[in-house]
């Protein structure tokens, strides 16, 4: 995660009492690719076709706006697995055949 273009590095994890885990972090939302970093972990994560859904969600989650002062400090993101059987290793070989390679050259992060 830490190689992903606006990552920040503090990333928390953790598991549930059911074995599922959980992965939260927060971007740099001022960085050029922010907003494509969401849009491909929200692919992938969430929806990567009709026939191939993979156990995990990829969503934000806050404190109230009035409370923290922006987006900047206070707006996290959440990779959770929704199956014990689907390890965080299984998740990163999904991510690494899908996210842009190599994930920390930005070129590849580019759209256009």
């Amino acid at each position: 995660m830490k190689r992903i273009p606006a990552v920040r590095p503090e990333i928390a994890s953790g598991t549930e009492g059911d074995g599922t885990w959980w992965i939260k972090f927060s971007l740099d939302v001022r960085h050029d690719l922010a907003w494509n970093v969401v849009q491909e972990l929200g692919h992938v994560c969430n929806w990567l076709s009709v026939d191939e859904r993979l156990p995990t969600r990829f969503y934000p989650v806050s404190a109230p706006p009035y409370l923290n002062g922006g987006p900047e400090d206070f707006l996290y993101w959440i990779i959770a697995s929704a199956e014990r059987a689907f390890s965080p290793a299984h998740a990163l070989e999904w991510l690494e055949g899908r996210l842009p390679n190599p994930v920390d050259d930005l070129e590849n992060w580019n759209v256009d």
